[in-house]
């Protein structure tokens, strides 16, 4: 088992006592068992183990540090042994600092004052390390112009240091809010300032007091001697023989102290030696410094590494100074050249631009490197946009089909912008206003000659941002309308030979992304007049997109007409108008973002020429769908597998027969007429004056031109298929009648008594009964408009086949009134003014009976003839039809 060791015990020092710094002897017992066991030493407080060297186990020898206390023991701790004590302690006499005005009775060596700011190393007169506020009271800096007091003093000086100080400048200077009582203080503290100064003059005269008097005897009593003696010129006299002792003990202190003062001399000259390469190491180590800090990227110390050497040795004589300052300033020129490329180095950030500008700045580099980084900059962006367009022209770019190629160029090539010209925009305005070149916002002369420079390339920054913005808008236009470049712009901006048409759905979102693009730039504070390209190309993108929604929209209405299944309502109507109307609505709510504008945007439609065209398009649209309406109209089907509606058994009781039927069933070409005019007839009373709600609801200015229009083309067209119609199912009615009238050889002037309305009639009436239900299975709205002009052009038949009988017998005329009044009376509520002038014309034409018995027989076949087909004309009554539409 190992012995414990004793704690360290301190029974001596030598001196007790003395100022800081001061080489002291340590003594005592268990002081360690080596340099390494030694962990601790303090005296009075301080740590003194830095400047500990140990000798032994019994004795340490170190300097005093600068402690707090001025008495105190002296604890050594060591790892064998821990903490110690002490017996002796020593006592730290504080030393009196002795200005450079003071009396002093030893030497005191001059030093050289410097400001201890490493960027600031200047030497300071000695008169400016005198008290800042000799009267010991606060300053009161008054509001008094300099100028004014210099006008009030001439030749006077309010600074106490120099000789035409005047005492009132410096008090209304810097006292003339202080009150009198505070004034009478600080005269007080002036005199005492004045005792102690004369006091201290005293002390030192009573401190080599007893030297003077010692002095004073040692004379007095040779002066004596040599009166008593009375033989001062006498040879061998005392004088002479004081000389020759003098004489003597001079020489032999030379003998024995020459070896002395020649090691003196040796040793101060070392010393001398040593302090100046201590002195100046920082010089001699700099290059070497400046290497290894160049290599860790602490470009700050080596920057105030330089500007401490430049300020000490910049302007030196001495030669070796001089070598290695060259040196230095080669490892300076390097690091500026290294600087320099690493800030023209792209991609780079606006922190490390800014730090390499204010590094380049500090080191005083020859040119304007905050110009050329914005140049550099400039460059770079418009690389990255030509390089951008390369890709996807080239095909280099790759993408996924979730957008278009243009859309993804769109988006990647404002992205770039976006992203590198707000810092481009920050650096600028960092170059302008100075804060670039220092982050204190110091205004040296360096940094305002700088900030002159930029505030001088104004014109050459502007066009800068003009050229960035305007190759944006030069690609984008290349893209998207390339007919707005000429044809030297499209080389460098276009080239996009397989584009495809964008629809309306992917221009609003590059009107959109535009959009916010343009609010990013406006954030950035940047003139509105280098904005006004994107202002213009917006416009331009918004009438294009609103062109060709609506080309698109004509294109898809085109093609509704596939889908016409010839289903009809209640009303005769089928899903085509209402497909139709949703579609232009649609259209209208997809072009609301396009056609509303934003912040200093103008409308599409200021341009007559944009409204114009919109118009233009409007009116094909509603042109293109009317004539689909008429293609579908004249449609022949050619499906085998299809069952035509003609095949089927009409039952004219079911008002909704073709809604009840399957989707799959194909109409007639009567019945495909009879759908389409109802169609029309929808058009032009409701959709038409729906849709022009709509577009002056979304801001289109002349609807009512573009409704009137489209409503004149329904009208048209529903007026030349009704007469198709009309000419289909008239033509066989009347055509029939003059052969039955004239069947079986039947003689108007040699006929038997009538007996009834002969069949021809009755056959007649039932082909428009057939028309009837035909009607009204599509369309009830339609029934009085077809049947009055079939009614119409067969009473204008029957008037004609009257008029061109020569003569009637009384049998005949009876005969032809009967045929004449039971097919008026049958169809009575589907007259016309027309066909009321044809009937009455015909009846006209007929002889007058001749008695009541001709009357009455005709009033009695008449309602025989109403009583037998009561059934039949049940269709013409007025309750199974609306008012006959003239």
């Amino acid at each position: 088992m190992s012995r414990v060791r004793q704690p360290p015990l301190v029974t001596g020092i030598s001196p007790n006592e003395g100022f800081p710094w001061t080489k002291v002897t340590i003594r005592g017992e268990n002081l360690g068992t080596g340099a390494t066991d030694l962990i601790g030493l303090s005296i009075c407080g301080h740590n003194c183990l830095l400047t500990a060297e140990w000798m032994s186990a019994s004795k340490i020898v170190c300097r005093v540090g600068p402690a707090k206390n001025d008495k105190g023991d002296i604890i050594v701790t060591t790892k064998s042994g821990g903490g110690g004590t002490s017996t002796v302690s020593f006592r730290l006499m504080k030393q009196e600092k002795i200005g450079i005005l003071d009396q002093s009775a030893v030497w005191v060596e001059e030093m050289n004052y410097y400001d201890m700011r490493t960027d600031r190393n200047k030497g300071i007169s000695p008169l400016s390390l005198r008290p800042a506020n000799p009267l010991g009271i606060d300053v009161h800096k008054g509001k008094i112009p300099q100028m004014d007091l210099e006008g009030l003093f001439q030749g006077m000086s309010g600074d106490f240091t120099s000789e035409n100080f005047s005492a009132t400048w410096y008090l209304i200077e810097n006292h003339s809010a202080t009150s009198f009582d505070q004034l009478k203080v600080a005269a007080n503290f002036l005199r005492k300032q004045a005792n102690k100064k004369n006091e201290g003059s005293l002390a030192y005269v009573k401190g080599g007091l007893s030297t003077f008097f010692e002095a004073q005897d040692a004379l007095s009593a040779i002066h004596q001697k040599l009166e008593v003696d009375g033989t001062e010129k006498v040879e061998g006299s005392m004088t002479q023989k004081l000389e020759n002792v003098l004489n003597r003990a001079s020489n032999t202190a030379d003998t024995l102290f020459q070896e002395v003062l020649g090691r003196k001399d040796k040793a101060d000259s070392t010393r001398n030696a040593l302090n100046v390469l201590q002195r100046f190491k920082f010089l001699f180590n700099l290059p070497l410094n400046i290497e290894r800090n160049i290599q860790k990227g602490d470009y700050d110390v080596v920057i105030n590494d330089y500007e401490k050497a430049k300020s000490l040795f910049g302007k030196t004589e001495v030669r070796v100074f001089q070598k290695v300052y060259a040196e230095v300033e080669t490892r300076i020129d390097a690091l500026r050249i290294l600087l320099m490329d690493k800030l023209l180095e792209m991609p780079s950030t606006l922190l490390d631009q800014k730090r390499y500008i204010r590094y380049l700045s500090d080191l005083h580099t020859p040119g304007d490197p905050a110009w050329k980084c914005i140049m550099a900059q400039h460059k770079w962006i418009l690389q990255l946009m030509q390089s951008c367009r390369e890709n996807y022209v080239k095909g280099k770019k790759t993408w996924r089909f979730k957008a278009p190629q243009l859309v993804t160029f769109v988006d990647n090539l404002t992205e770039i912008v976006i992203s590198q010209l707000p810092n481009f925009w920050k650096l600028w305005i960092s170059y302008v206003n100075g804060s670039l070149f220092s982050e204190t916002g110091e205004k040296s002369e360096q940094v305002e000659k700088l900030k002159k420079n930029a505030r001088s390339r104004q014109n050459d920054f502007k066009k800068m941002i003009q050229e960035v913005i305007n190759s944006l808008m030069k690609l984008i236009r290349g893209a998207l309308l390339p007919s707005s470049l000429v044809e030297a712009e499209l080389k460098q901006y276009g080239g996009w030979e397989a584009k495809v048409e964008l629809s309306g759905q992917w221009l609003t979102h590059i009107i959109h992304t535009m959009r916010l693009n343009y609010e990013s730039l406006t954030a950035l504070e940047i003139p509105n007049d280098l904005l006004q390209t994107i202002q213009e190309l917006i416009l331009d993108l918004r009438v294009h997109c609103l062109m060709i929604t609506l080309q698109q929209t004509a294109d898809d209405v085109k093609r509704l007409a596939e889908k016409e299944d010839w289903v009809v309502d209640n009303e005769g109507i089928t899903s085509l108008p209402a497909q139709f109307e949703h579609q232009v609505v649609q259209t209208l709510q997809a072009l609301k973002e396009t056609i509303n504008c934003k912040a200093g945007e103008t409308s599409i439609f200021q341009h007559e020429r944009n409204q114009r065209h919109v118009h233009e398009l409007f009116i094909k649209i509603m042109k293109v769908f009317i004539y689909s309406l008429e293609h579908l109209s004249t449609k022949t089907e050619g499906d085998p597998e299809s069952i035509h509606l003609t095949s089927l058994p009409l039952d004219i009781s079911s008002p909704d027969l073709l809604g009840n039927l399957h989707e799959n069933f194909i109409p007639s070409p009567e019945q495909r007429l009879l759908i389409v005019l109802s169609n029309c007839d929808y058009l032009a009373s409701h959709t038409f004056n729906n849709l022009a709600e709509q577009f002056e609801k979304h801001g289109f200015q002349g609807t009512e031109k573009i409704a009137q229009i489209s409503i004149d083309d329904v009208k048209y067209l529903d007026q030349r298929l009704f007469e198709t119609y009309i000419e289909l199912k008239s033509d066989p009615i009347v055509g029939s009648l003059e052969p039955g009238i004239y069947a079986g050889y039947f003689d108007w002037k040699d006929c038997l008594a009538p007996t009834g309305v002969r069949t021809y009639l009755k056959e007649a009436l039932v082909n428009i009964i057939a028309v009837h239900a035909e009607v009204f299975t599509i369309s009830k709205d339609l029934v009085p408009r077809v049947l009055s002009q079939i009614i119409a052009a067969v009473a204008e038949e029957m008037s004609r086949l009257m008029q061109c009988v020569s003569s009637f017998s009384k049998n005949g005329a009876l005969q032809a009134k009967l045929e004449i009044c039971a097919l008026r009376d049958a169809v009575a509520s589907f007259l016309t003014p027309d066909s009321i002038s044809s009937f009455k014309q015909a009846l006209e034409t007929l002889p007058q009976l001749p008695n009541g018995a001709h009357k009455k027989l005709l009033e009695e076949l008449l309602n025989k003839f109403k009583s037998s087909m009561h059934l039949q004309l049940t269709c013409f009554q007025p309750s199974s039809r609306s008012l006959v539409k003239t």
